[in-house]
């Protein structure tokens, strides 16, 4: 160190801590004039700051309705599928009893009962109505 007076010495230090701050400050590019120099400053983004905070409880609301809506489109194509599947099943159903009630069928279920088919024909009954 050499002999130097007080004042210089601070002066000296006060430039190296002045270029220290101007290196530390935020960089000058696109962005930061934009927000900083541009047509919004910081009073224009903390008025519109409440208007932002609306568009964004707008587009959660949206979101959550678009995955409502996407739950119940998956629930009416579970739906579908199950009418469908109980739909064939009344089909199957309505098929085989009309096959169990056939008269050939009837008979072998009803001959383990011990009720057989009679071999006469109908016969018809006719009243005769009194004359007075």
């Amino acid at each position: 160190m050499t002999n130097r007076l007080r004042t210089e010495i601070d002066q000296e230090e006060e430039t190296d801590i002045a270029a220290e701050k101007k290196s530390t400050e935020i960089p000058d590019n696109f962005w930061m004039k934009f927000l900083t120099k541009g047509f919004i400053t910081t009073d224009d983004a903390t008025r519109a700051l409440p208007f932002v905070v609306f568009i964004a409880f707008l587009a959660m609301i949206y979101i959550g309705n678009r995955h409502l809506a996407e739950k119940n489109i998956r629930k009416i194509d579970k739906l579908g599928k199950e009418v469908k599947e109980l739909s064939w099943g009344y089909k199957v159903a309505k098929a085989d009893m009309a096959f169990k009630s056939t008269l050939d069928q009837v008979a072998q279920r009803t001959d383990t009962l011990g009720i057989k088919e009679s071999i006469l024909p109908a016969q018809k009954i006719v009243l005769k109505e009194d004359v007075q």
